[in-house]
């Protein structure tokens, strides 16, 4: 996939403030500090157009990226952090329910967890919840290089255990600092995004670069 453009759109908290649906649209979720806006950055070739942060927590809003005039990515805040009080939690967590319920342009979640941790109930949360509202999703396994390859194969077995589930999606291993998985997740991302968006949604009973 050649990358032409991709600029900052919108910061949101409300589907009033959501930026125009006529494009395709992926979001973007996980743990806090799992490597989400590397994750983008890496996908979209650049360093630092998703900002990073080591402080749980940091992202507090949704910030959308248009990508190629052709195509939007959402960036959703980070779930798992445990700094924050629990009304923030609680507002934060009907925020990314009302988009991820209500967005009708979003194609799939990509769900992201950390190739060295063993995913959380939290995780397992996410993977009912989406499966439960039918949202499909790929599940990407960052920081593919932070182990040899005898523990990223056990790890990636691990966790596909853990979070095998219903849904007959993708499974993405993945590196941010090698670029390894980024040509086959930008294959399923493409694939996604070309599907009609007359067909029938799926949540309510319908479904590396070279």
């Amino acid at each position: 996939m050649k990358i032409v453009s991709a600029e900052f759109v919108a910061s949101a908290v409300s589907p009033n403030q959501y930026p125009g649906t006529e494009f395709p649209e992926f979001a973007f979720v996980g743990r806090s500090n799992v490597g989400k806006s590397s994750l983008i950055n890496s996908l979209l070739n650049r360093k630092k157009l998703v900002k990073t942060s080591s402080t749980p927590g940091k992202t507090q809003t949704i910030n959308f990226f248009r990508v190629n005039a052709n195509l939007m990515f959402a960036d959703l805040p980070g779930y798992g952090f445990a700094k924050v009080p629990d009304a923030v939690r609680k507002h934060w967590r009907g925020m990314i329910e009302k988009y991820l319920l209500g967005r009708n342009t979003l194609r799939a979640v990509v769900f992201i967890v950390d190739i060295r941790r063993k995913p959380s109930q939290l995780d397992l949360d996410l993977k009912d919840w989406l499966e439960g509202n039918r949202i499909p999703y790929i599940l990407v396994i960052t920081k593919s290089d932070k182990l040899s390859a005898g523990e990223k194969s056990k790890q990636v077995k691990l966790i596909g255990n853990i979070l095998a589930g219903s849904h007959g999606g993708h499974r993405v291993v993945y590196s941010s600092n090698n670029s390894e998985g980024r040509k086959l997740l930008w294959s399923h991302l493409v694939q996604l995004a070309g599907e009609q968006k007359n067909s029938p949604d799926p949540r309510h009973g319908g479904t590396e670069e070279s």
